[in-house]
């Protein structure tokens, strides 16, 4: 339990919603009553009540990363004492993913690399960004991964 006052961020807000549409009124009560800070993060704005998002403060926008910056979030998306092997960033850097798929496919290939023994290598994040893309419910297709292996 986080101490009172304590900023609290929910995994995302439209996970929270997705299994009960109608906690919404709920969510609402709670967030009028609460006096600390409180981050809700979502990829769908425009599917959120605007009753909602009129007790909302602030919105802050992130736009979708571009190619330079999505090579900067994987040049630090691996610590320094993981064991890697032939990553070709530059292609990486290509799949069109926001910051945090990225950070969910480095984590799921060091997971699949750890599990067979070797460093994290470009098998281990193509079988991590198909399994990402099929979560977001859009295949990767070739030429996105063309050259990866």
């Amino acid at each position: 339990m986080s101490p009172p006052g304590a900023p609290r961020l929910p995994r995302s807000l439209e996970v929270f919603l997705r299994i009960r549409p109608e906690r919404i009124s709920w969510l609402r009560f709670l967030l009028e009553g609460y006096d600390g800070l409180a981050v809700l993060t979502t990829n769908l704005k425009s599917s959120l009540d605007p009753a909602f998002l009129r007790r909302l403060r602030f919105i802050v926008q992130f736009p979708f990363p571009e190619q330079a910056q999505r090579l900067a979030l994987w040049q630090r998306a691996f610590p320094a004492a993981t064991p890697t092997r032939d990553l070709d960033l530059d292609k990486l850097s290509r799949l069109s993913m926001t910051g945090g798929s990225i950070r969910n496919i480095a984590l799921n290939a060091a997971y699949l690399a750890a599990d067979a023994g070797e460093p994290v290598s470009m098998s281990h994040l193509l079988q991590a960004a198909h399994s990402e893309a099929t979560k977001r419910e859009r295949p990767l297709t070739d030429a996105e991964t063309r050259g990866w292996q």
